[in-house]
């Protein structure tokens, strides 16, 4: 079985910040004898991230994404995993109100890009 990485974010792509994720999953692979066929760093950009998830898909059995999924507007990770496979993002709501008693017993107010964090 082949696995991928793909992780996302124009910091990582730039070499702004040391991808210590990628490296820790390809680690944890090897222990399980798995096959890590690729590793990919992709920026924030949509297109190029559906392209290289698409890639990925046609390559490997198991794809695994990190990073973009936060609630800021250059996170698309979530949007282009449901392009690239064809699927539709739908609203957790049992992840919602988790998010929303985690907010709401910190004292903050949940925006419109955390509350985007419970769609999968």
């Amino acid at each position: 079985m082949n696995v991928e990485i793909v992780t996302i974010g124009t910091e990582l792509l730039l070499g702004q910040i040391v991808d210590t994720n990628a490296a820790w999953l390809a680690q944890q692979l090897a222990e399980l004898g798995l096959n890590l066929y690729r590793k990919t760093t992709v920026g924030d950009n949509s297109e190029r991230i559906v392209a290289a998830l698409r890639e990925a898909l046609e390559r490997s059995q198991v794809v695994i994404t990190s990073g973009g999924l936060g609630p800021t507007v250059d996170d698309k990770t979530r949007e282009a995993v449901a392009r690239a496979t064809g699927r539709e993002l739908v609203l957790d709501e049992t992840l919602l109100a988790g998010i929303e008693t985690l907010f709401r017993q910190r004292g903050y107010t949940l925006t419109a890009g955390q509350r985007r964090q419970a769609f999968v």
